[in-house]
C-alpha cells in the first residue's frame, strides 16, 4: 500500500505541473520517435531486401560472371567487366564433375526487353526470357501452377516450347486456358506448356514478368555466346552446403584454368552473401542514424534532470512536510524516481507509436513491406526506463537528503 501511495503522490505532482511535464515528455518523444522511425524503415528495407535476394532455392548458390552487388573503383569494375563469359560447355563440364555430389546443377542464360503476343493481345517490350536447363526450376523456386515444365527431351530436340510467368499469362490469356496455345516471342513462335506460380512483388516490382524456354532453343534465337551462363547449384542438405561451395569453386577454377594463387574470374552468389554485402553497405547509414537519435535522447535526459532539479527546489517545503510526518529517505527517493520514469514512459510510448506509423508510411513510399519492429519497441521501452533512472537519480537523491527543518523554513 505504501508503494501505491507513493506512486499516487508522484502522479498527482506530475498532473499539477502540466506544462513542465508536457515539455519534458516532448523531449523524450523526439528521441524515441527518431530511433523507432529510423529502425522501422531499416527493418522494412531489410525484410524487403531479404525477400528480394532470396530468389535462389534452399541450400542453393550460383556461379556467375558478375558479382551480386557491383561496388568498388572504376578499375575494379573494368576488371570484372573484362572477365570471360561462362559458357554452356563449362556448365556441362561442372555438372558432370558434381554428379552425385550436388542435388541439382542448373544452367541459365537471360535476354531482356522481349515482347510476347497472342492474337490481338500483346505485352510491353519489357519481358525477360530465360533459357534454362530443367534443374533451374527447383534451384530458383520456380513452381508450376498449370501445365508442366520442360525436360532434356525438349532441350535435345530444340523444341519451341515456353513456360510463362503468371503476369504474361494473365495479360495474354485472361479468359482462355494458355496450355497448348501458340504465342509469338518477337519473331519466334512458341507453344505454351506451362504457367508458373506467382512469386509476388519486391520493391513494388513484379517477379512474374518473365518466361522460360529450353536453353538450346534460347541459343537458337539469341546466339550461343550472346550472354554469360549462370550456374545454379543445390546441395542435398544444409550440412553439406559450405563444402559444396568450396568443391564447386575448386572444380570451376580448374575448368576455367585459373592459375593457383590468382583470384577467381567468376563470382559466387548466395542468399547469405547478398545479405552480408547489403548489410555492409547500409551499416554506415544505420550508425549515423543511431548516433543522431542517441544525441536527441541524451538532450532529452539532461532536460529531465534539469526539470526534476527545478521540481525539487519548488517542492522543498512539500518534501519537508512529508519528512516531518514520517516519510523516509527511500520514500522520497522512490517518489521522484517514479515521476522521472513515468515521464519517460509516457513520452516513449507516444514516440514508439508515432515512430512505427511514420516509419511504415515512409517505407511504403519506397515500396517496402510493412513491419512492426518488436525488438526495437522493447529496446525503446528499456531506454525510457534507463533514461528515467539515470537522469532522475540525482534529483531524487538530492530531494531525499533535504533536511526537514530547513525544508519547512524554505519559502
Amino acid at each position: 500500500m505504501l508503494i501505491w501511495e507513493i506512486i499516487k503522490v508522484a502522479m498527482s505532482a506530475l498532473h499539477a505541473n502540466k506544462m513542465r511535464s508536457t515539455l519534458t515528455i516532448l523531449g523524450i518523444i523526439v528521441g524515441i520517435f527518431s530511433i523507432i522511425s529510423i529502425s522501422t524503415v531499416i527493418s522494412m528495407m531489410q525484410t524487403s531486401i531479404e525477400e528480394g535476394v532470396s530468389a535462389l532455392g534452399k541450400n542453393t548458390f550460383q556461379l556467375q560472371k558478375w558479382p551480386s552487388v557491383r561496388t568498388g573503383s572504376p578499375e575494379e569494375r573494368a576488371k570484372i567487366r573484362n572477365r570471360r563469359d561462362i559458357t554452356v560447355e563449362e556448365y556441362y563440364k561442372l555438372r558432370d564433375k558434381l554428379d552425385g555430389t550436388a542435388k541439382y546443377v542448373g544452367g541459365e542464360q537471360w535476354n531482356f526487353g522481349v515482347r510476347f503476343k497472342y492474337r490481338r493481345e500483346e505485352t510491353n517490350p519489357n519481358i525477360s526470357v530465360c533459357g534454362s536447363t530443367p534443374e533451374a526450376f527447383p534451384n530458383n523456386n520456380w513452381n508450376i501452377d498449370t501445365g508442366r515444365e520442360f525436360g532434356y527431351k525438349e532441350i535435345n530436340s530444340v523444341e519451341k516450347v515456353v513456360v510463362l510467368g503468371s503476369d504474361i499469362a494473365e495479360k495474354l490469356f485472361e479468359f482462355i486456358d494458355p496450355i497448348g496455345q501458340e504465342v509469338w516471342m518477337d519473331n519466334h513462335k512458341l507453344t505454351v506448356i506451362g504457367v508458373l506460380e506467382s512469386q509476388g512483388d519486391v520493391f513494388g516490382q513484379s517477379q512474374d514478368n518473365f518466361a522460360i524456354v529450353p536453353i538450346s532453343t534460347w541459343q537458337s534465337f539469341f546466339g550461343k555466346r550472346n550472354r554469360s551462363v549462370n550456374i545454379t547449384i543445390q546441395s542435398f542438405d544444409k550440412a553439406g552446403y559450405d563444402d559444396l561451395i568450396e568443391t564447386s569453386e575448386g572444380f570451376f577454377r580448374t575448368i576455367r584454368k585459373v592459375p593457383p594463387g590468382e583470384e577467381n574470374d567468376f563470382s559466387i552468389r548466395s542468399n547469405e552473401n547478398m545479405l552480408r554485402q547489403i548489410n555492409d553497405i547500409t551499416a554506415g547509414f544505420r550508425i549515423g542514424s543511431f548516433v543522431i537519435s542517441g544525441i536527441a535522447l541524451l538532450a532529452a535526459g539532461i532536460g529531465i534532470m534539469n526539470i526534476m532539479l527545478v521540481s525539487v527546489t519548488e517542492r522543498t517545503k512539500e518534501i519537508g512536510i512529508r519528512k516531518a510526518i514520517g516519510a523516509r529517505k527511500k520514500n522520497i527517493l522512490f517518489q521522484f524516481l517514479v515521476e522521472s520514469i513515468t515521464l519517460c514512459l509516457i513520452g516513449g510510448i507516444v514516440g514508439i507509436i508515432l515512430g512505427v506509423v511514420t516509419g511504415n508510411v515512409l517505407g511504403s513510399m519506397l515500396e517496402f513491406n510493412a513491419v512492426v519492429p518488436f525488438d526495437w519497441i522493447m529496446i525503446g521501452v528499456s531506454l525510457c526506463v534507463l533514461i528515467g533512472v539515470s537522469f532522475g537519480t540525482y534529483p531524487a537523491y538530492k530531494a531525499s537528503n533535504l533536511d526537514p527543518i530547513e525544508s519547512l523554513r524554505y519559502e
